[in-house]
């Protein structure tokens, strides 16, 4: 007796987000998925994340193929439940599958329906390019066909079984649209013997496409300033034991130089500010972006508010960040709405980094390795452990002598810090 089917959807991952690409299904036609465990996996332009299964069952049906862009509501897959889900019915045609916005209520949320469920294939049947056979294409697919005025019968697609994904498209319609005295792009180097070929998350490649965007755009220019970091040295190790009991995690330098950060862009409002071509948008809120590094790549989730919190505040927020963001649990929109950027390359070290501007934001600051050097004081020689700030701005909102303000105030911020100085 056939089972119940569940046309599963695209979730919304995030109030911004609207669309994800599938990168990977973890499952395929006539395995068994299991309710809140990973079915797939989807890129965003914020984040990637695993969809776990909305029902227990049979997966009968993969609607939206690896590599395809799917906007949130619409229908990726369907899983057979109830009596029919043990076992794979034998029928001799396949009745055709409803069209995709069908089957949904109000909201994209998922309707249950009773009907006979078409058999699992082995493996998704690929879709040949050419010929008299009619080809299927995602509502996504369709809408920036339409917008972009793109003939589909013209687009040769990427994805899985030659199916038309949404960068086709788009890509299709910029080559077409692209000015014919343009140089042409250069050619792909072709890999040697021995060569690993290793192809760009999505992730990569719209951290890519935002840097590009950032040199193409932002003016940038560069300050430095060297930091007597003594007293910020002396309090965290004051306080680090005690710290580590309370918290439950090591205190590092970060929080000082975002505290330090802080006070300077409040002291100088116009550089927590947008650029927007014929005015400055300066935010009254500090949101701070923090880099993570993860293995192959890089994300900014941001403290919110980030002047409401205290030294120890400061170093709760990243910890759970920076934990959340190795497990893959971040929300889309905990990696928006920054108004500045602190980055801590030092460390693994460095010594001067020149650090991209994140598009929408003035300036990045970058703390360097502590490293004790031989100093001059009051005539006198003298081991002191010193650290350069880097700072990264946008030409079109500051000037040299702005910057150089700024930078001074994070300097002498943190070379206030005593011993005594208030962690929490």
């Amino acid at each position: 007796m056939a089972g119940k089917t569940t046309r599963v959807v695209m979730p919304q991952l995030g109030e911004s987000v609207h669309e994800g690409t599938i990168s990977k299904w973890l499952v395929k036609p006539g395995d068994k998925v299991v309710e809140f465990e990973p079915m797939l996996e989807v890129d965003t332009d914020k984040v990637n994340a695993e969809v776990p299964a909305p029902v227990s069952g049979i997966l009968r049906e993969i609607l939206a193929q690896e590599g395809e862009t799917v906007q949130a509501g619409a229908e990726i897959a369907v899983v057979e439940t109830g009596d029919g889900a043990a076992v794979s019915p034998k029928v001799e045609s396949q009745a055709p599958s409803p069209p995709r916005g069908e089957g949904r209520g109000e909201g994209g949320a998922q309707k249950t329906e009773t009907q006979p469920a078409p058999p699992a294939p082995s493996e998704p049947p690929p879709r040949e390019r050419g010929g008299d056979e009619p080809h299927r294409f995602s509502p996504g697919v369709q809408m920036a066909a339409s917008d972009l005025k793109v003939d589909l019968s013209k687009v040769t697609g990427t994805g899985l079984g030659g199916r038309v994904t949404k960068k086709d498209v788009e890509e299709y319609a910029a080559k077409a649209t692209a000015a014919p005295s343009a140089p042409p792009p250069p050619a792909p180097v072709q890999p040697g013997e021995g060569d690993q070929v290793v192809q760009l998350t999505r992730v990569r490649r719209l951290i890519a496409e935002n840097m590009t965007r950032s040199k193409q755009t932002i003016p940038h220019a560069w300050q430095t300033q060297e930091a007597d970091m003594s007293g910020v040295v002396a309090n965290r190790n004051a306080n680090k034991a005690a710290f580590q009991k309370q918290e439950g995690f090591s205190l590092t330098y970060l929080p000082y130089v975002m505290a330090a950060t802080i006070s300077a862009l409040r002291e100088h409002p116009e550089v927590n500010s947008t650029f927007n071509e014929t005015e400055l948008l300066v935010h009254r809120n500090v949101n701070l972006g923090i880099s993570v590094g993860l293995q192959d790549t890089l994300l900014v989730p941001v403290v919110r508010n980030a002047d409401s919190l205290s030294i120890a505040g400061l170093a709760r927020a990243v910890n759970d960040l920076a934990t959340r963001a190795r497990n893959k649990q971040l929300k889309a929109d905990e990696l928006t709405g920054g108004t500045f950027t602190v980055n801590n390359s030092g460390t693994f070290g460095t010594l001067f980094s020149y650090s991209v501007i994140n598009p929408g934001q003035a300036g990045i600051l970058t703390m360097e390795a502590i490293v004790e050097r031989p100093m001059a004081i009051q005539g006198m020689i003298g081991i002191k452990p010193m650290m350069y700030l880097c700072f990264s701005f946008d030409h079109r909102v500051l000037d040299g002598l702005q910057a150089a303000r700024f930078l001074t105030s994070c300097r002498k911020w943190l070379e206030a810090v005593t011993m005594e100085s208030p962690v929490y």
